[in-house]
């Protein structure tokens, strides 16, 4: 075996063992993933799976890293061709609620699970949920500012709160959606935004 094919074995064999853990986590917890288990589902040995991670923390990391570049695909990317400010933060509020209507992590929102899971505790697992949250407030901070700026939004637009709103609009519909299966729960989540952000 060639040493470029043993490479792209082993990254292929973690992104299978990735795939399968944030499908696990995302309706389980990060807490559900076990080596052993990911062991038998993907028919492999223990140290075959902890060898490509080294820890279960590191495991539960680098699904973390792998839900949010699924979320980046699902709900930032389709709004970065768009107009900043306004524009876009109705953009990425669409690809947001289309994100949690179509189930596309099995147990909802990955990021609102974790946050669930973890937010009384303390760790690296912890903070780096706490930093993707932060991160991505920034973004929405950044887009209500921009939409300021260009007279889009009211001067008196406090981007805090409205960040703090739309967070919690959002978190809402995820909750409506994976513990009532409330089939209204997205429109209601349109007429939200639409009702705060216009348009």
């Amino acid at each position: 075996m060639s040493p470029r094919r043993s490479v792209a074995e082993a990254l292929g064999t973690r992104s299978a063992i990735l795939n399968r853990s944030v499908a696990i986590a995302s309706a389980e917890g990060l807490e559900g993933l076990t080596i052993g288990r990911l062991a038998t589902e993907l028919d492999m040995s223990k140290s075959g799976v902890l060898g490509h991670f080294g820890s279960k923390e590191a495991l539960q990391l680098a699904v973390l890293d792998r839900a949010g570049e699924i979320f980046r695909a699902e709900v930032w990317e389709p709004a970065l061709p768009v107009k900043p400010g306004l524009t876009r933060l109705r953009v990425l509020c669409e690809a947001w609620i289309s994100y949690l209507e179509r189930e596309v992590f099995p147990g909802g929102c990955f990021f609102v699970a974790a946050a669930h899971e973890f937010d009384g505790r303390r760790g690296a697992v912890r903070d780096a949920v706490e930093s993707r949250f932060d991160a991505w407030r920034g973004r929405l901070r950044k887009e209500t500012l921009r939409a300021v700026d260009a007279g889009e939004l009211p001067e008196w637009t406090d981007p805090d709160q409205l960040v703090f709103e739309l967070l919690g609009l959002l978190m809402a519909l995820n909750h409506a959606i994976q513990l009532h299966h409330d089939t209204q729960a997205a429109g209601r989540a349109r007429h939200a935004v639409q009702t705060r952000l216009g348009g």
